[in-house]
């Protein structure tokens, strides 16, 4: 799907919950290297910190994340750049590359209630088993929800 089309009706509503999904750029599996998701995790720690999101749910796919996230300030379109920009730069500083990391584009959907809360966080959790990556929810080491805390 287009940015443009992506970017119709997208509204940003402070204190709202939102599901996001970000893809590497051409799909590369970036990671697959646990110090490169680790990198993923800390900015969305960082962001949090900032008090920009906080996270409800996320997955660090091979070459995806899905984020469970309220926004706390700001715009989503700023969260998101603010995320993967600070990552990109990480990432391609720990691999000794430049370019981009991530597609120019991101999908989200606003949470309208407590059952598509439940929804969407019981993917993002289950999304590993899903691609064959674990056969336990909670088992795949890239994958958190603020109820297992």
């Amino acid at each position: 799907m287009n940015r443009k089309r992506l970017r119709l009706g997208r509204r940003s509503i402070v204190g709202h919950t939102y599901m996001l999904t970000t893809v590497c750029h051409d799909r590369r599996r970036w990671f697959e290297d646990d110090a490169a998701a680790r990198i993923v995790t800390a900015r969305f720690r960082r962001l949090e910190q900032q008090e920009l999101a906080s996270s409800l749910a996320w997955v660090v796919m091979p070459d995806h994340v899905h984020r469970l996230m309220e926004l706390r300030a700001s715009t989503l379109g700023h969260v998101v750049q603010r995320f993967k920009s600070g990552s990109a730069l990480l990432l391609n500083r720990r691999h000794g590359r430049s370019g981009p990391v991530w597609q120019s584009c991101y999908h989200d959907h606003a949470i309208r209630s407590d059952e598509s809360l439940r929804q969407h966080a019981a993917y993002i959790l289950a999304n590993p088993i899903q691609a064959g990556l674990t056969e336990r929810i909670g088992d795949y080491p890239h994958a958190w929800c603020c109820w297992n805390r």
